[in-house]
């Protein structure tokens, strides 16, 4: 390390701390909700220590730093940096306050009535931030994910901004829009993102307060991926996953997946299925398909492997 990254981690963990409690006034499973937006253990943007979640943010003011722990019926957070407040305040949309599980029916299914009982604090995490949900969403676009969380890794770290406090690893946070922008063809190459993906994500940079816009203005799903699917590059899929982390999305249903189809047939019915089955067993819990499919990962409930898995292929030799 050098002098100057010394005196910029020094400076870091010196920040001063700024705090806050949410009360959701109904059982929240902090790990379960806010944790699934993290991509991969080596993420630079999360890291969990224990009971607490850190959480690396970009603010008007700059990076800040956030630390989540449940306490009883309370969420307690921790911030740091100039942007501290404005890091708090996303706190109760990071836990699901914006979620509205009204309506939805979990008895269309025991297996889904049953993982509901069991976890009845699984919210739907909202972040706000469409380009950096969407950036990600590209990265993971056609490759496995070790490349897309590698890539997510090394481009953060490189392009982001260093977290402020005394966080259990060094945290970034992501680039802004006009930073991906920016960011040149050969260090894509390096992080192993294939031409297609890092040039949709430069397009969509160049358009990223526009799009971002009409997105959040958006009031329906189908709305919502008209607005991400008129970009180049882009299909249902990639907008599916975005709609899920920035908006925390109940309906998002990410059509496409390679693995999604067969997780939800095997789960509901014991057999594969493909996309069109899937939606058609997802259809009973319409604006609600998203809540089921999670509750579906956290049954731990998981089709056995047929064959060795993929093999992520290193792109920088081509």
């Amino acid at each position: 390390m050098t002098l100057t990254q010394d005196a910029a981690a020094a400076e870091a963990a010196a920040a001063p701390r700024r705090e806050s409690v949410y009360r959701p006034g109904h059982h929240v499973d902090v790990r379960r909700t806010v944790g699934m937006l993290r991509r991969g253990p080596g993420d630079p943007t999360m890291v969990f220590d224990g009971a607490v979640i850190w959480r690396a943010v970009r603010t008007s003011h700059g990076a800040a730093t956030l630390a989540l722990r449940a306490v009883g019926d309370e969420i307690r957070a921790s911030a740091w940096g100039a942007g501290a407040d404005e890091a708090l305040d996303t706190v109760p949309a990071l836990c699901g306050a914006d979620d509205d599980p009204t309506g939805f029916d979990p008895s269309h299914h025991p297996f889904i009535a049953e993982v509901a009982r069991r976890s009845p604090g699984i919210r739907l995490a909202r972040t706000g931030e469409v380009f950096d949900a969407l950036a990600c969403a590209i990265l993971e676009q056609k490759v496995t994910g070790l490349e897309a969380f590698r890539a997510w890794r090394l481009l953060v770290t490189k392009f982001g901004h260093r977290a402020p406090g005394p966080t259990p690893r060094p945290l970034y946070a992501a680039p802004t829009a006009s930073e991906w922008h920016r960011i040149p063809s050969w260090e894509w190459h390096r992080a192993g993102v294939q031409p297609p993906q890092s040039k949709t994500i430069v397009r969509a940079a160049a358009r990223a307060d526009s799009v971002s816009r009409a997105f959040l203005s958006a009031t329906t799903g189908d709305d919502r991926d008209r607005v991400l699917t008129s970009l180049p590059g882009i299909g249902v899929w990639t907008s599916a996953e975005t709609r899920l982390r920035a908006l925390g999305d109940s309906d998002a249903v990410s059509v496409g997946d390679y693995h999604l189809a067969h997780e939800v047939g095997h789960a509901l019915t014991g057999h594969r299925t493909d996309d069109d089955g899937m939606l058609e067993l997802l259809a009973p819990w319409a604006g609600h398909r998203q809540r089921v499919i999670r509750l579906i990962f956290a049954s731990g409930v998981s089709e056995p492997r047929r064959g060795p898995r993929l093999t992520p292929a290193d792109h920088r030799r081509h």
